[in-house]
């Protein structure tokens, strides 16, 4: 325990004393190839003009080859290895994506998914707006949303976790420690293996990402509802809107845009969920979704790199369309800049 302390200080140390040290580095050699100091004056205004064309791109620099590195180079390997066999040395077209779409374990996914996506980011965003609305107007409203937000600070394995114990089961005659099954039996309802009870078993672990991510939803909208104008709220007071109407009506309209943009936000994270399905079921009693199927094929039963690719390929254009259109109303919320 005390390595992996020292090891995680030490790699924090010289990150961050890495990037001081470029950045200062990077400022004396501009000084030095484009001095300002004891030089003509018009000479001095030309090289500030260059040090300040040159300066962005030393500093974003670093950050566009490290993407380029680890985000696009994956991108295009992952796409050719979808197109090659189990050991990702021989070409087999499209054969990995005639599979996937003839794979029962597959097209269930896709069904989980599917549901995933009409449960979760409707759920977020709902009891986030909710709670948002609840809490903007009471004394104890921040320490509300502080607890709230709290769980966003969770790992997923972390809360599946804390959520496996709320859920556990114990045989019969035991004393039953998770929590949801010893209220059932306090009022003399029969325990049950939750995580086990396919198709409900679904629900059960989207709980735990709701509850993880209805934080986030709460502090976009709460900031949304913060920018509306009160002249509008006064006016609908003083038409006769009851407080149902005022929210429906002239808050929600107001803010849809960032509404859309924190749907399609946890949209995109549910697509991409993997580590609460693996932790709570690893994809037993029809549970799997395609992020845990794509690393079951890549990692696992000796590993196939062809059809592992090709889940994932297919889990990122699922994705693709959602992120361009988030990233456009995002534009539009703030104008373009």
């Amino acid at each position: 325990m005390a390595a992996q302390i020292f090891s995680a200080i030490f790699v924090i140390i010289i990150g961050v004393g890495g990037c001081v040290a470029y950045f200062w580095g990077a400022n004396k050699l501009l000084d030095l190839v484009f001095p300002s100091r004891g030089v003509s004056g018009t000479a001095a205004v030309d090289n500030l003009r260059r040090q300040g064309l040159v300066r962005p791109w030393l500093f974003v620099g670093p950050a566009m080859i490290i993407l380029t590195i680890y985000l696009i180079y994956p991108v295009i390997e992952t796409l050719r290895l979808s197109f090659l066999d189990r050991g990702g040395t021989n070409f087999v077209g499209l054969a990995n994506y005639e599979w996937a779409l003839g794979d029962h374990d597959f097209r269930n996914s896709i069904l989980n998914n599917v549901l995933w996506l009409a449960v979760v980011p409707a759920a977020c965003t709902f009891l986030g707006l909710i709670i948002a609305v609840l809490t903007d107007k009471i004394w104890w409203g921040t320490i509300a949303k502080s607890l709230i937000f709290l769980p966003l600070a969770i790992s997923f394995v972390g809360a599946s976790v804390i959520w496996k114990f709320i859920y556990e089961y114990r045989g019969e005659g035991q004393v039953q420690i998770g929590l949801l099954n010893a209220i059932i039996q306090y009022f003399g309802g029969q325990p049950q293996v939750w995580i086990s009870l396919p198709f409900w078993n679904n629900f059960f672990l989207m709980i735990i990402l709701i509850w993880i991510q209805t934080g986030f939803a709460m502090v976009i909208l709460s900031s949304a509802l913060r920018g509306i104008p009160e002249e509008t709220l006064e006016a609908a007071v003083i038409d006769g809107a009851n407080p149902f109407q005022i929210f429906w009506k002239i808050m929600v309209p107001q803010i849809w845009g960032t509404i859309a943009v924190v749907w399609t936000t946890i949209t995109i994270l549910v697509l991409k969920v993997f580590d609460i399905v693996l932790t709570m079921t690893n994809g037993q009693w029809n549970s799997q979704v395609l992020a845990n199927l794509m690393f079951d094929w890549m990692f696992r039963g000796g590993g196939d790199f062809g059809r592992g690719a090709t889940i994932a390929i297919i889990i990122m254009i699922a994705v693709i369309p959602i992120m361009v259109w988030n990233i456009r109303q995002a534009n539009k919320e703030t104008g373009g800049h």
